[in-house]
Formats: structure tokens, sequence, C-alpha cells
């Protein structure tokens, strides 16, 4: 049932690759809803993320050519989603607004500081997800990108419930032994909400 799935979704990465149009049309039909989905989460305006979900499929048309997909193409389109929804609030300084004062109660004026850590700590998460065993990365990526229950990713993978379990909990120990020297950070992400 899985390699059934992989096989489909890359002979549909294969088509547009070849600039098939067709294969965009079908990508945008079985994703668009979960794209507006991840982007409402971050904006509660249904027209600002229409147009940002068409965004998203814009820029992901531009990249077809570079794109490598290492888990499903629903977890890269929802990553692009709330990727689009983070760079609109950014631009329309909802983040200095909002989250700044918050920012200025956990280092005195060390705003500069704080993006600093959280961008270094994005890089770091995403090199120790990266990082992950091949099986231990899907199952982590699909349990927290596509939020998926531990019997939906078993289902998909066909594999066992316990396996996948085994699987989620190695893959936060890694992340956590990984990411020791970045607690206070997220700490601060968890409190104040960066």
């Amino acid at each position: 049932m899985q390699v059934d799935r992989l096989q489909a979704q890359q002979q549909l990465l294969n088509r547009l690759r070849s600039d098939d149009k067709g294969a965009l049309q079908e990508i945008f039909q079985d994703n668009y809803q979960k794209v507006c989905g991840a982007i409402f989460r971050l904006i509660k305006d249904s027209v600002t993320v229409e147009d940002l979900a068409q965004e998203v499929f814009f820029r992901f048309w531009q990249k077809r050519h570079q794109i490598e997909i290492t888990a499903s193409l629903d977890a890269y389109l929802r990553r692009m989603a709330v990727n689009e929804g983070l760079a609109y609030l950014r631009s329309r300084k909802y983040f200095t607004e909002e989250i700044e004062p918050h920012s200025a109660q956990i280092s005195d004026g060390g705003t500069a500081e704080d993006r600093f850590l959280h961008t270094e700590l994005e890089q770091n998460i995403r090199s120790a997800i990266d990082g992950l065993p091949p099986k231990c990365r899907m199952v982590f990526q699909l349990s927290r990108y596509e939020e998926m229950s531990y019997q939906e990713i078993a289902n998909q993978m066909g594999i066992s419930i316990k396996t996948v379990e085994n699987q989620m909990g190695k893959a936060l120990k890694i992340l956590r032994q990984e990411l020791h020297g970045y607690l206070h950070v997220l700490l601060a992400i968890l409190l104040y909400g960066w």
C-alpha cells in the first residue's frame, strides 16, 4: 500500500518535472484545502489565506525542477504553506507588534539576539531531523508535519503501531540529544509563543 502511494507520488513528480501542467493541477486539487488549512492556523483571514495558498502552488511550480521530497508531497506542501504564512506575517510586521514585547521580557533589549537564536534553532532542528535514520525520520515527519495519528502512520507505512511508537520514541530521544543546548530557547518559544 505504502509502496503504491510512493510510486504514484514519484510518477506525479516526474510528470511535474517534465513541465506537465496537468500534474500541477492534480497536486493542486488534492492539496489545496490542506494548504489553506495550514495557513489558516496562522492567519485568520480567508481571502489572504487563499492568496497565500495560490502563491504556494505558484512557487511549487517555479521550483519543480529542483524539488527533492524525502517524506511525502503532503508534508512538503504543508511546510511550504507554513513558511508562506510566516513570511506574510513578518512582512506585515505582525511579529514585531505581537511577539517582540515578549522577546524583550526574555532578554533586556536583546531582540536581535533572540531572532538570531530562533534562526539558529530552526537550522539545527532541520539538521537534526534530516540526520534521523530514514524510517525514524518518516515516522516523525508524518506525525509532526502531517499530523497523522500513529494508526494512520502504521497503515500508510505498512508497519505496526508498536513500531511507530518505537520509532517516534527513538526520534524524540535523538532530537533531545542533538538539541540539548537549545532547551532554554525552546522553553522561551513555548512560554512566549515565539
